[in-house]
């Protein structure tokens, strides 16, 4: 870095300044990483990774990003940088691949669009973009993520969890979330024979072939590399061994893949919907019973809650606060383990009781239960509503896809996570959207 480009700038410690002016410049430069079918080393897409003004402090996203963090406009630089990308994607002339990777900031997930991209997104014709976040944004955020996800899908884009295998909550959010695309960690190709490696590979095989997701490996950098990513499932990749970020321009000879292709949106799957009785018994029979059957259902799917791992997911809506308090002790082990206990309802008037989420929840129906138990092992559901002083309608179900649904529409009901630091914080200043590739950081590739 020159000593003209620090002062054209100013110091790294002035980030409200610098990133104030690199949003009235629009002065983001993204640079263009190929994703490749791995059989072929035919091109499928391409992600877009966002790059400060050249030689200055934030040039680099991680130093781009902090610097936002610190000023408190992650949301706008995140919007701007998919913007840029899309602006450049959408240039007269411009040979674009069929699938365009944009990475989304959890920080920002419940801002509005700006008017920008949402002009540049709905002018979208010869492409399709595909929105790409991290285990970050699901815990930090799962109600906005859910409704970003929705939107995406609204305007015909798709999705991607990035980084899977990194944390287990992208494991555990893969049924709820069900992304077009899953990446996997790079870490799992540098230990092929872990355990960790092997069950997460294993988990997301069978996700792919359930949903017809596609699996890229991500940091790629030599042909064993290749092997070993093909060896875990992966049908698409990318990684220095391909092609370092660069102008889209430079891909423009590049042969695409003819099946270089995404299932169709689903703009309806991750809608808020109606109440979890209401759905599922849309879709199955409701049977009627009295309290005391409805406490035993209620122990059955409770003590599933045993066969529940680090990959599940526990959720609740309850319709009073004593129902609420009476399950506290029951879910406080499992919310030890699991990847997410959350609960929403009246407020419960008891300390929080950590590790549980709770979410206050007046607007609820004060005459409807629901437990949800979503994991690799064990998936059910138990919604009920009071019929009257004495009779209960409830459905117990075990079908996966009503069992999501539910959870999704529980999940729309926890608010933010509080115990995350704040995005001004200094351990939230490496962003997901900033676009760095772990490998994209080091001087030579690895190996």
């Amino acid at each position: 870095m020159t000593q003209s480009s620090r002062q054209t700038w100013g110091a790294p410690n002035e980030p409200a300044a610098l990133i104030s002016r690199v949003l009235a410049e629009r002065a983001v430069q993204p640079l263009f990483q190929p994703i490749v079918h791995l059989a072929t080393r035919q091109l499928v897409g391409v992600e877009a990774l966002a790059r400060g003004p050249a030689g200055s402090p934030v040039e680099f996203p991680d130093q781009l990003f902090e610097a936002a963090a610190r000023a408190g406009m992650v949301a706008e630089l995140d919007q701007l940088c998919a913007a840029r990308a899309h602006e450049i994607a959408q240039a007269p002339g411009t040979v674009v691949p069929p699938l365009v990777f944009i990475n989304k900031e959890p920080a920002g997930a419940d801002h509005p669009l700006s008017d920008e991209l949402r002009s540049r997104i709905a002018s979208i014709s010869t492409y399709r973009y595909v929105l790409e976040f991290t285990e970050r944004a699901l815990a930090a955020h799962p109600s906005a993520l859910l409704e970003v996800a929705a939107r995406a899908h609204r305007t015909g884009g798709a999705l991607a969890l990035d980084d899977v295998g990194a944390d287990r909550l992208s494991l555990a959010f893969l049924p709820l979330m069900e992304p077009e695309v899953v990446k996997l960690d790079m870490h799992l190709l540098r230990e092929p024979y872990s355990a960790h490696t092997v069950e997460t590979t294993a988990l997301v095989s069978g996700f792919a072939e359930r949903t017809g997701a596609a699996v890229v490996a991500e940091g790629i950098e030599t042909e064993q590399d290749l092997l070993v990513a093909r060896a875990l499932g992966a049908c698409w990749g990318q990684g220095w061994l391909f092609a370092r970020p660069g102008p889209l321009s430079v891909l423009r000879h590049w042969p695409v893949h003819p099946a270089a292709r995404l299932r169709a949106p689903r703009p309806e799957l991750h809608q808020p919907g109606v109440s979890p009785f209401t759905l599922v018994s849309a879709r199955q029979h409701a049977r009627t019973g009295d309290r005391h059957l409805i406490d035993g259902l209620t122990e059955y799917v409770l003590r599933q809650l045993a066969f529940a791992g680090p990959y599940g997911l526990v959720l609740g809506a309850y319709p009073d606060p004593a129902v609420g308090r009476g399950w506290l002790p029951r879910l406080a082990a499992p919310a030890s383990t699991a990847a997410l206990v959350g609960l929403s309802g009246p407020p419960l008037g008891v300390p929080d009781p950590t590790p549980i989420r709770t979410t206050a929840d007046d607007s609820a129906d004060g005459s409807e239960t629901a437990l949800a138990i979503v994991d690799p092992h064990v998936t059910v559901t138990l919604c009920a509503r009071q019929r009257d002083d004495r009779a209960v309608d409830f459905v117990l179900s075990h079908d996966p896809d009503v069992v999501h649904a539910v959870a999704r529409t529980l999940l729309h009901r926890l608010g933010p996570d509080q115990s995350l630091p704040a995005p001004s914080d200094d351990h939230a200043v490496v962003s997901a959207a900033s676009g760095l590739e772990r490998d994209d950081r080091r001087a030579v590739p690895a190996g």
